[in-house]
């Protein structure tokens, strides 16, 4: 069995908010795959289903944020899961809006309701953080968290969702970096990766200095034909040619 827990805080008032990402990301898959209808038990909203051939529980804690780890742990201790066992959805400030990441393991980077977490289910459990941008100023932070998405953010929130929810197998099956892939075609960009490169600048010739080039380049100059310059050229080079015979 696996636990995928999307983490938020419970009631209509913060149904729209940032930090409910996690909530809407096992909403989607909830919908998109035909689990049953969400209960209540282990102190949170939990939905039953199966993906990949695996059976999932979907958990929704109801304990609020801060202490999310209290419902996940009750769950993992009644079916005697491990940390493998479970996937943490939720919100990330680090990551620009769209941006999407998976690990196992780490530190909580402040977030509560990761630390509750590490604290009631053990270390490495796998991650998915989903980016929600940061405000730049620490002090405007809790007010972005517990702000509703813009609607300028369904441009990427929607697509975001829509591609988790359908690709939730890749995610119960280990297929993280094809998972990356599919979230990152979604929502217009490039997963980690796939690194572009930078259009390659004309070579330089060895051996050559800038003036040089410079003067290769220039265009030549039309000597003059007539006149005192060109008869002094025309001497010049019929001296010269007198030497080369001689």
């Amino acid at each position: 069995m696996i636990i995928l827990a999307g983490l938020g805080n419970p009631g209509a008032q913060y149904a729209g908010n940032r930090h409910n990402i996690g909530f809407m990301a096992v909403d989607a898959i909830q919908r998109r795959h035909g689990f049953s209808p969400w209960s209540r038990k282990f102190k949170a909203e939990i939905s039953e289903g199966s993906l990949a051939g695996e059976k999932v529980l979907l958990m929704k804690p109801q304990t609020y944020m801060n202490v999310s780890g209290e419902a996940v742990g009750e769950a993992m201790r009644f079916y005697k899961l491990g940390p493998e066992n479970l996937v943490a959805i939720y919100d990330e400030l680090d990551l620009a809006p769209g941006k999407v990441r998976i690990k196992t393991g780490g530190g909580h980077g402040g977030h509560n309701g990761i630390k509750s977490l590490d604290a009631h289910c053990g270390l490495p459990y796998r991650r998915l953080r989903l980016g929600i941008g940061h405000p730049g100023d620490k002090a405007r932070v809790q007010g972005h968290v517990l702000g509703d998405f813009a609607k300028v953010d369904r441009d990427w929130l929607d697509p975001l969702l829509k591609a988790l929810a359908d690709n939730a197998d890749m995610l119960v099956r280990g297929e993280e970096s094809q998972l990356m892939n599919k979230l990152a075609l979604a929502t217009g960009g490039k997963a980690d990766d796939e690194k572009g490169e930078k259009a390659a600048k004309p070579a330089k010739p060895q051996g050559q200095s800038h003036i040089r080039q410079a003067r290769n380049f220039a265009q030549p100059k039309k000597l003059p034909e007539t006149g005192p310059m060109a008869d002094m050229l025309k001497r010049m080079f019929a001296r010269k040619d007198e030497d080369d015979k001689s």
